[in-house]
């Protein structure tokens, strides 16, 4: 007797339908599954021959052929055991399937209990989105399923209990959402920009680069706060909207890292990964592509503390996605595409020792020492950032004094109302922030008044500034305008990213 089941598969945050054909038929005893499964689909047989046994059931000692359609599709992880372990009982006779619109997605234990699977949301978005109407899902994964409007999501907690349901014994009741995405609030943080004492010029730049999503560069001697005010930036960036809380949240399902009683990320991500981390750690890849620290980090920040500590080649491989806001993962069988906008924020010391420019300290660095340091960091992914900031050390006088700084709340409301301005020009299209602006947004809407223009010119023709810089620039500029309130660029607004981009603006 043959059976049909839907399930789905996915290739990066993309997927497609899988009809699992079943056929029970006489002959020998023999399980075989095809249809280009990897080693983990393999092993399902051994996990739903012991599943189905072990929830009370008899498993056929029959010719049992399982196809996984389309064949030429690779099949990848153990969230097939499900579908497989109901298609037998059908074909079997052990039950009656009328699923109609249904998918089904899970990994069965030994006993038949329905363990935690990865990827769920992404891929109960492509159900619906293929006009499946009905998901049956591991109870654990029910609260992040049913963030997918438009479909009934059934949380099962066993085989035994879907096969009562599907035979009407037990039903299992449709699940609920347990998060609003209309109400998302943005976090309490630990670190508030009220407790950095000094540093003003460095907080206005992380302001800004909070308000338009821009990249930044902190440079000072070791202890003088570039971590702490990195830190900080969390505590004054706006919340997620509902389309960035369910596309980071897709993220974090495919690569494994969200907690059962938190089924939506529901705060711009932090990632801050160490300088021995590698290629594929940064940018993602594995014999099965996972999403890496550039991914994680999407609608969020990326901090790279000890800049030039990291190598070489692992810093070059994020010049594409600085600028794609996206990466490829590339492999001999087919390649996979991760979003990965991203606000990157770096600190470094500016020489070996720490100390050059710093007037209580000598520089010990010699010339040689001092120029290999600077060319770690290579001109085309300066040339990427849009802010470099001094982090000078903090006189005693303004650590150990009783003035506070401003609140991270207060600046957290400009921060805030800066973004609804650029989502209110930017809306219907795929910007989100002024660093998403592509060339014709740039000249749309980054309009000069005629002071500004002829500022404009002249730092062209002196600092020779390339077309992506000066681009940046214009950008940093709109940031600048719209924290300030205004609808043109005014001269005041360009003199202040110009000065911000002083260094490694030149090619």
């Amino acid at each position: 007797m043959l059976t049909k089941v839907k399930t789905c598969a996915l290739t990066g945050l993309d997927g497609q339908i899988i009809e699992v054909e079943v056929d029970v038929a006489p002959g020998l005893p023999h399980f075989v599954v095809v249809g280009l499964p990897d080693a983990a689909v393999q092993e399902s047989r051994e996990r739903v021959r012991a599943a189905v046994r072990n929830s009370g059931f008899e498993f056929p000692m029959r010719r049992i052929t399982v196809s996984l359609a389309p064949a030429d599709l690779r099949k990848e992880g153990p969230s097939y055991d499900l579908p497989i372990a109901v298609g037998i009982l059908a074909s079997s006779g052990q039950v009656d399937i009328m699923l109609g619109e249904t998918v089904l997605i899970g990994e069965l234990s030994l006993e038949g209990h329905l363990r935690h699977t990865d990827g769920i949301l992404p891929m109960i978005g492509l159900a619906r989105d293929r006009g499946m109407r009905t998901a049956v899902v591991p109870s654990t994964n029910a609260d992040e399923a049913a963030l997918v409007e438009g479909v009934d999501v059934l949380g099962a907690r066993t085989l035994r209990e879907l096969v009562e349901h599907i035979r009407g014994d037990a039903p299992i009741l449709t699940h609920s959402p347990i998060v609003e995405l209309q109400s998302i609030a943005p976090e309490e943080h630990t670190v508030d920009m009220a407790d950095i004492r000094g540093q003003d010029q460095a907080k206005r730049a992380i302001e800004i680069a909070a308000a338009g999503g821009h990249n930044i560069l902190m440079t000072g001697p070791p202890g003088s706060g570039k971590t702490l005010l990195a830190r900080a930036m969390a505590s004054i960036l706006p919340p997620l909207t509902s389309v960035e809380a369910l596309e980071t949240t897709k993220v974090y399902s495919v690569a494994g890292m969200l907690h059962a009683n938190a089924p939506l990320v529901s705060t711009r991500p932090f990632r801050s990964p160490h300088h021995t981390i590698s290629h594929a750690g940064l940018v993602g890849g594995g014999r099965i592509p996972k999403p890496g620290e550039v991914s994680l980090s999407h609608r969020g920040v990326l901090f790279l503390d000890e800049l030039p500590e990291f190598g070489h080649s692992v810093l070059e491989v994020l010049r594409q996605p600085i600028e794609d806001k996206m990466v490829t993962i590339s492999r001999a069988n087919g390649s996979v595409t991760y979003p990965a906008n991203f606000m990157l924020v770096g600190a470094m010391n500016p020489c070996f020792c720490g100390n050059l420019g710093d007037p209580k300290k000598p520089c010990s660095c010699s010339q040689q020492l001092l120029s290999r340091y600077q060319k770690r960091i290579s001109g085309p992914l300066l040339d990427r950032m849009d802010i470099f900031i001094d982090v000078p050390r903090v006189e005693y006088e303004k650590l150990t004094g009783d003035a506070t700084g401003e609140p991270s709340v207060s600046i957290r409301e400009r921060v805030c109302l800066a973004r609804q301005a650029q989502q209110a020009r930017f809306r219907g299209s795929c910007a989100q922030a002024n660093t998403d602006m592509g060339p014709s947004d740039v000249w749309t809407h980054c309009r000069l008044d005629n002071a500004a223009e002829e500022f404009a010119r002249a730092v062209m023709e002196r600092l020779h500034f390339s077309a992506r810089a000066f681009h940046r620039t214009l950008k940093l500029a709109r940031t600048i305008a719209d924290l300030a309130g205004a609808d043109v660029i005014g001269m005041p607004h360009l003199a202040e990213a110009v000065q911000y981009r002083q260094r490694g603006s030149q090619e």
